[in-house]
């Protein structure tokens, strides 16, 4: 009687903690790990004060986008479901972005309108006159030509870039000390992202795959840089790169961390907002290695989001 209830101690124990606890994913828990918000970078500070606005402004100007346009919350619950993850993490992400990095607009319909304005431009991704297409066929980046699927072998140019040619002179030719994406993926002005999701160009090359199979869209090629401008500026495409950023940086967690971070939003809008989720996630586990868990934390990004989640959820 004794062993019986106590394996029924341990079976209910497993059923609350859910099917991660159970197999040896830990649950990252809801909320933030820091009491007060982390310092917002100065940046974003002066962006903020140069449009003569202020944060708390910026914030309420887009949860009423999301509170007043019904189509928009249709559009982001059903993309959200395509790729399995809570519709909260895109309300996250977008409420961040629009908070701390552009100002949003009023009518999902300017997003679309802003879109038409690059449609068929001509322009392309490249560095003083090397497109991305020929620096990419350099032999520094042989290592990464057998990389399966657009995320690895993306990631696999920018760790060569960072590597190899971020601040070096290689045969001959200097190149910036600055990230792969701000040289060569941006051709207007470094540090542009566009449309509703704030996409950057090289992160939308890197999960094409994902958006493809899931989305059906049509995947994207470097060497059409108009039409990776034409992707993540349409709201409806935006959409599914944002939805599959934020399952890749879930997956990242699961496989290489050993933690579930499903539920915590604010944790999913940090790594929308920092990037590369693999090399954080693998840093993550081998701080974990000595036994003692140290929980990934939310930066002031994400914090806010957490901090406002209640609100937040309302609009779904």
């Amino acid at each position: 009687m004794r062993l019986t209830a106590c394996m029924l101690v341990i079976f209910t124990f497993c059923l609350a903690a859910g099917p991660s606890a159970a197999s040896g994913i830990l649950i990252v828990p809801q909320g933030n790990r820091h009491v007060e918000q982390p310092g917002v970078p100065g940046a974003s500070v002066r962006r903020t004060k140069a449009g003569r606005t202020s944060f708390d402004a910026k914030y309420e100007k887009v949860r009423e986008l999301l509170a007043t346009d019904r189509s928009l919350v249709g559009k982001i619950k059903s993309v959200a479901g395509a790729y399995g993850i809570a519709p909260i993490h895109m309300v996250g992400a977008i409420v961040g972005e629009h908070t701390y990095n552009v100002d949003a607009y009023d009518r999902l319909q300017s997003y679309y309108v802003k879109a038409a304005a690059y449609a068929g431009d001509s322009f392309q991704f490249g560095h003083e006159g090397e497109s991305i297409a020929e620096f990419v066929e350099r032999p520094e980046f042989a290592e990464c030509a057998g990389k399966k699927g657009s995320y690895a072998l993306w990631s696999c140019r920018e760790r060569v870039w960072d590597s190899q040619f971020r601040g070096h002179t290689v045969a001959g030719k200097s190149f910036p000390n600055n990230r792969f994406s701000a040289v060569f993926f941006q051709p207007f002005f470094a540090g542009q992202t566009f449309g509703l999701g704030q996409i950057n160009p090289l992160t939308a090359l890197m999960l094409t795959d994902m958006v493809s199979r899931v989305s059906g869209y049509e995947r994207l090629d470097e060497s059409n840089a108009a039409g990776v401008y034409e992707a993540i500026m349409d709201p409806d495409v935006s959409l599914a790169y944002m939805a599959a950023s934020i399952r890749h940086s879930i997956d990242a967690y699961r496989t290489i961390a050993g933690m579930d971070i499903s539920g915590n939003p604010g944790l999913t809008a940090t790594l929308y907002n920092v990037g590369n989720p693999d090399a954080r996630a693998a840093a993550l586990a081998a701080k974990n290695q000595g036994g003692e868990v140290h929980w990934p934390e939310e930066n002031y990004y994400g914090w806010l989001v957490n901090d406002k989640l209640a609100e937040l959820e309302s609009l779904l």
